[in-house]
């Protein structure tokens, strides 16, 4: 197994002025330039801050990179020497793959990246604390097959001594806060 290797094209947005405060803060603190970013997030920028344009342009050279290294690792996977996908019964077991671990803000970016989707739609995907998200690509074409999966969490906190009743609740929580996160614009 290849070692973590750290990749400054998916650190977060840099959030400026907002970094370290709580969202009630931010909400406090800067309501009108909170607002901006909520309903353009091309546009607006928190004090300081990156644009979701500068972040997508580092986005897509880690991107390139990623999945120029996936392509040159087993070229042709499939039966008849090109690609498979969709198909999991034809990959073997030397089917490239890679693991992007970053937090919401930057993967929301590189989802509509991935997707061609236009940046001003960054509020579209919502993102939970250490949700899964899985793109296949299939003939060269990204295809979302899974998106925001938090049912991993449930074992860990049975581990814990949570009941099934406090693991749901837990996951409730979680999807609220999410949401808040969503509403509030905070990252």
């Amino acid at each position: 197994m290849p070692a973590p290797r750290p990749d400054p094209g998916l650190l977060e947005l840099a959030q400026g002025d907002w970094e370290g405060l709580h969202r009630t803060e931010v909400y406090g603190r800067y309501p009108d330039e909170l607002e901006a970013w909520r309903v353009r997030p091309t546009a607006a920028v928190a004090p300081g801050g990156e644009s979701l344009h500068d972040a997508a342009a580092r986005v897509q050279l880690t991107l390139a990179s990623v999945l120029d290294e996936l392509a040159g690792a087993a070229p042709g996977s499939g039966p008849d020497g090109s690609s498979s996908g969709g198909y999991p019964e034809v990959h073997g077991r030397n089917t490239p793959w890679t693991l992007l671990v970053a937090h919401d803000g930057i993967f929301k970016v590189t989802l509509l990246t991935i997707l061609g989707l236009p940046l001003d739609h960054f509020w579209t995907f919502p993102w939970g604390l250490t949700g899964i998200t899985v793109v296949e690509f299939v003939d060269g074409r990204p295809v979302l097959r899974a998106h925001n999966l938090t049912d991993h969490l449930g074992p860990l906190q049975a581990e814990d001594g949570a009941t099934g009743a406090a693991a749901r609740s837990a996951e409730l929580r979680s999807e609220a806060e999410a949401a808040e996160r969503e509403r509030t614009g905070s990252l």
